[in-house]
């Protein structure tokens, strides 16, 4: 095995994995970045606007809930074909890796918002009641009480859906986008070359371990406070 990876051309192997390295972790960072803001706060949304919270209102909360349901389920392969005319509107092309991204951030989004409300309603009401009988407002709340005392669990659920997201750029060459899992089909697969493919399996392997590594240290750090 050692021999077959040292006989492997190199030249022409070692650029074009490193570029499609480069191209995984340029949709999973973009992706992550804009589908994880937008995705907190509709989740915020979700908890705030539900019976009972800062700011309750049900015509928000039922719309917002329906919203989610609605897009959240859909596999990211249907996803893809779903939003394509409105891929073309927003990107410009249905291909490449910037429609990619687009498709990702809406399939993030939304898997996000729906744990950030998960976490949320873990945290101990008396906590918000408390914060609130001492006058605080109801932004201020939100930023110190609330987004605090969930934000172990949330960087645990952050972690999980951006290794999430580095499964989803694995399809991106349905659409002609790069990344590890193109470079998987058409050097490895395509070719019959299985010692590439594995090879793309370990580097997919070490990329997810070490996100997962950062997102449990980060988690133990915030929750030993």
């Amino acid at each position: 095995m050692i021999d077959t990876y040292q006989n492997l051309d190199w030249d022409y192997y070692g650029p074009t994995l490193l570029e499609a390295v480069a191209d995984t972790i340029y949709m999973v960072s973009w992706s992550f970045v804009i589908g994880g803001l937008v995705g907190l706060l509709i989740g915020l949304t979700l908890y705030t606007t539900r019976d009972g919270g800062l700011l309750a209102n049900k015509p928000v909360y039922l719309l917002t809930n329906f919203v989610v349901n609605l897009i959240r389920p859909v596999p990211f392969v249907i996803l893809i074909a779903a939003v394509q005319p409105l891929t073309i509107s927003v990107v410009g092309t249905s291909i490449g890796n910037d429609a990619v991204i687009f498709v990702m951030i809406w399939a993030s989004t939304f898997a996000i918002a729906r744990i950030v409300e998960q976490n949320l309603v873990s945290i101990d009401p008396g906590v918000i009641e408390a914060a609130r009988a001492m006058g605080a407002s109801r932004l201020r709340i939100i930023i110190t009480v609330m987004l605090p005392e969930a934000l172990g669990p949330l960087i645990l659920g952050y972690t999980f859906v951006i290794i999430a997201l580095t499964d989803m750029s694995a399809l991106a060459g349905i659409i002609g986008g790069g990344g590890i899992g193109n470079f998987a089909i058409v050097e490895g697969y395509n070719r019959f070359r299985p010692e590439v493919t594995w090879l793309a399996v370990a580097v997919v392997i070490i990329f997810v371990q070490s996100l997962q590594l950062v997102g449990n240290w980060l988690a133990r750090k915030v929750m030993r406070r």
